[in-house]
């Protein structure tokens, strides 16, 4: 269908719709939140912080994704609120069927069911921006039909817009940090979110970065029943990382070390990350031999220089070379430096890079629970820029530190034990950024996608 006649573009009625159903649903946590700082306690930031999950579970969208997204970052958001909007992914209700055969008819066409020689009434799964059905296609592969819910195209529009006035809720900024890129940043992930057929390119693109790694598993993408609102894949099943978390020592390392080159190796050869942390998207197989990797919508695919930056940034680090970790953030694209920043920013690396600089078989963060990890040295960070900052914190940078953070956690969760020092020089071999420009150029080309 022609951009032009697609009915569910960006349309400025449904924009204004959902701008009045969300700020409806936000309005009376809004009101509890402000009276909860008037009176003070524990209590009443609890009752809000549950209020805040419910509104933002009835908006059903882009904006519950960035709850969720928020709720990840560490000490953006107080205790209470990011423990109650961590759990809107997994409590989002499921559309029925009536809308489903809707949605489906207005994909594949009145004789979609014709397809299919199976397909689920119920969703196997539900989320914000869509749900997933389990069917059969008539050669008898089992598949998942991953359907977004209507009008997406103009909830993100909407929820962007109200994104701004969510951060002033909680009244977190104080100064510390410029958002404008972080929004920007997260409202060009939630487009591409969108965009199925984006997503099946991405699930190429990672074929392609991982084929080497026999270990993990892509589920393969069905074309001739998806479109750009409908993703048919393989249908793949494993086990969830926390039943391995009894495991022997040996069997739940063996799965962390697979878990550093699925996400490591797309980073340092392809400048490629799987920008989300979510422990769902990871099941374990093979009796902990395996891995399936799941959901491509949020792909990051970053300038080969900015991964350049991630490597002097750990070489200076290595080095203890002050001069050398402020070229690489300017590398980054951090603006507004000085000094001061610098040497805050520091403490946020040494705790990124930290597992990354000891050459000795360690913990990821010693004696910190998952839920936890970077509370303590975000908070000394924010602290001492509301002293010396605002810094700008380049957009490229906002998803590499969440998935950073998701993969510490999954590291912590199965309380794995490596050298990840040898790790990560064993992925640097033969590293330049020229090298790295090479094969993304190739591994996009392959894959149908742009940078």
């Amino acid at each position: 269908m022609a951009d032009n006649q697609d009915p569910e573009r960006n349309r400025l009625s449904a924009r204004l719709r959902r701008t009045a159903r969300v700020g409806g649903n936000l309005s009376g946590a809004g009101l509890s939140f402000a009276a909860n700082r008037f009176f003070g306690g524990d209590e009443r930031e609890e009752k809000t912080a549950r209020a805040l999950a419910t509104a933002l579970g009835k908006t059903k969208g882009p904006l519950m994704k960035v709850a969720q997204l928020l709720s990840t970052i560490p000490d953006f958001l107080p205790a209470e609120y990011a423990e109650e909007l961590s759990q809107l992914q997994a409590q989002a209700p499921s559309m029925g069927w009536p809308f489903v055969k809707r949605r489906m008819r207005a994909e594949l066409g009145a004789d979609w069911q014709d397809k299919f020689a199976s397909f689920g009434k119920e969703a196997a799964h539900a989320a914000s921006l869509g749900q997933v059905h389990k069917a059969t296609l008539p050669d008898g592969r089992e598949v998942a039909c991953k359907l977004q819910y209507p009008d997406m195209a103009s909830a993100v529009e909407s929820d962007v817009g109200q994104l701004k006035s969510l951060l002033g809720l909680f009244k977190r900024m104080d100064g510390s940090i410029d958002p404008e890129e972080i929004i920007e940043e997260i409202a060009d992930r939630l487009r591409e979110e969108l965009d199925y057929g984006r997503e099946r390119r991405a699930m190429r693109l990672y074929r392609e970065m991982l084929e080497p790694k026999a270990f993990v598993h892509i589920p393969e993408p069905v074309d001739e029943v998806s479109t750009d609102r409908l993703l048919t894949m393989e249908w793949v099943s494993g086990d969830p990382l926390s039943s391995y978390q009894d495991a022997s020592q040996e069997t739940r390392n063996g799965i962390a070390k697979r878990l550093f080159w699925t996400w490591w190796l797309p980073m340092t050869r392809y400048a490629v990350i799987h920008g989300d942390p979510h422990l769902g998207n990871y099941q374990v197989t093979k009796e902990g031999e395996g891995l399936n990797l799941l959901d491509f919508g949020c792909i990051r695919i970053f300038p080969p220089n900015f991964v350049g930056g991630v490597v002097d940034l750990y070489r200076a680090m290595l080095a203890d070379d002050f001069d050398a970790a402020y070229a690489a953030y300017e590398k980054w694209g951090f603006r507004n430096l000085n000094k001061d920043l610098v040497e805050t920013l520091n403490i946020w690396a040494r705790f990124i890079y930290g597992p990354l600089l000891e050459d000795r078989v360690r913990s990821v963060a010693d004696g910190v629970a998952p839920g936890e990890y970077g509370r303590k040295q975000a908070f000394e960070v924010r602290q001492k820029l509301k002293e010396k900052g605002p810094v700008t914190i380049p957009r490229e940078f906002v998803f590499m530190d969440r998935a950073a953070i998701g993969l510490g956690a999954a590291y912590l969760r199965l309380g794995a034990e490596l050298n990840y020092h040898q790790l990560f020089e064993e992925s640097l071999e033969g590293f330049s950024e020229a090298a790295v420009a090479e094969r993304q150029s190739d591994a996009l080309s392959k894959a149908g996608l742009s940078g």
